[in-house]
């Protein structure tokens, strides 16, 4: 879920009940399955984390023919079921008949595999494409690990499935990953005085396809004609809230606010974009593989993501809306630099936001630094 790389999608409802991208992530969560496709075709999708052998027995019902699952190529690679080269995109690989659903939550969940015998698969896998591509982002825009369990549906099927479901949530097509959105609106805004800030003002956006908001935290009152002190804090509820020393990130957040305090005013952006965008659950499953003996990034890329699935969209659309076209940037992250960048704001200097490690983040410190290139 960089900025450069993967789409989102849009769900649409067939009939009968409320639907949209809500609906079918709502859906998933449950552990229900989505119909995704167009026309007569299509597949049924179901998140393999959380299948049971009564949902791969409804899938089956449906389906024209036996079931394969779509996975990132990052956790086929850790499957060995994929070269190193070309990380991008996904794979589908065909399941044996009457897998058990136990077997096939251990291809989804490395923190469930671990120590566990290799699952039985069918032929070799193809790249993902079409539906079963978009049942893999469909899963990351919901928070879970991006593993799908498909089944090809005709249009029998189909029919069928409207009938015993009520309803057929389809996700339709593959847009440019939050960009696609239609932008956020400023929906709140209220003076919270802050124990390092007495004078702030907290800004609430909401992205109008209904995603979490992000929030402005605005300190003093910034000139707009010159570049603006600003920091990009993606949430992060063990770091901000429980004071872990696993990460760095509360001591960023406070550390930042009294920064930007201190110079006079400036801005904080509070993205909500969890476990670098994988989201809470799945940031704690990287911590259980962490603790198995793997670094962060190797956590998220056997979890089946990427290193870092952050998306800086939303901050310079944040800006833009709050008149700030040029910034100093508070980051050790060079990749925050260029994607502000890439969507049209100013950086005319890189501030740098270090603080000492405590024991604790030793090794998830001099891993950001090593692998991901943070300037520390």
């Amino acid at each position: 879920m960089h900025d450069s790389l993967q789409d989102p999608l849009r769900a649409e409802e067939e009939s009968g009940r409320g639907g949209g991208l809500g609906a079918a992530i709502l859906a998933l969560r449950r552990g229900e399955p989505v119909l995704i496709g167009e026309g007569e075709s299509g597949v049924l999708a179901l998140a393999a984390e959380v299948a049971t052998d009564e949902s791969l027995f409804r899938l089956s019902r449906f389906g024209r023919e036996a079931a394969s699952i779509a996975l990132t190529r990052r956790r086929a690679l850790s499957l060995g079921l994929a070269p190193r080269e070309g990380l991008s995109g996904a794979l589908l690989i065909p399941l044996e008949r009457e897998l058990p659903a136990k077997v096939i939550r251990r291809l989804a969940d490395p923190a469930s595999s671990l120590g566990a015998e290799p699952p039985g698969l069918g032929s070799a896998a193809q790249p993902a494409e079409g539906a079963a591509l978009a049942a893999v982002l469909l899963l990351k825009e919901s928070s879970l690990l991006p593993a799908a369990v498909l089944v090809p549906i005709d249009g029998e099927g189909r029919a069928a499935w409207r009938r015993e479901s009520g309803a057929a949530i389809a996700a339709q097509a593959i847009f440019r990953r939050h960009a696609a959105q239609s932008g956020l609106e400023r929906v709140a805004e209220a003076r919270v005085p802050l124990a390092d800030a007495e004078d702030a003002r907290l800004i609430a956006f909401r992205p109008k396809d209904g995603g979490s908001e992000h929030l402005a935290i605005l300190i003093g009152a910034p000139d707009p004609s010159s570049p603006v002190l600003v920091r990009l804090h993606s949430q992060c509820f063990t770091g901000d809230l429980l004071a872990s020393l696993r990460c760095d990130c509360g001591d960023q957040l406070r550390g930042a606010i009294a920064a930007i305090a201190g110079a006079g005013g400036g801005l904080l952006l509070y993205l909500a974009q969890e476990g670098r965008g994988i989201g809470l659950v799945n940031k704690l499953k990287a911590y259980e593989l962490q603790d198995a003996g793997f670094d962060t990034v190797d956590a998220n890329e056997q979890l089946g993501f990427d290193a870092d699935e952050r998306v800086y969209l939303p901050a310079a659309q944040m800006l833009r809306q709050l008149g700030f076209a040029s910034v100093r940037l508070l980051t050790n992250n060079p990749e925050k630099l260029r994607a502000l960048e890439r969507y049209g704001i100013r950086v005319a200097e890189r501030v740098p936001h270090v603080f000492p490690s405590n024991g604790h983040n030793e090794r998830y410190l001099r891993t950001k630094a090593i692998r991901s290139g943070h300037l520390l």
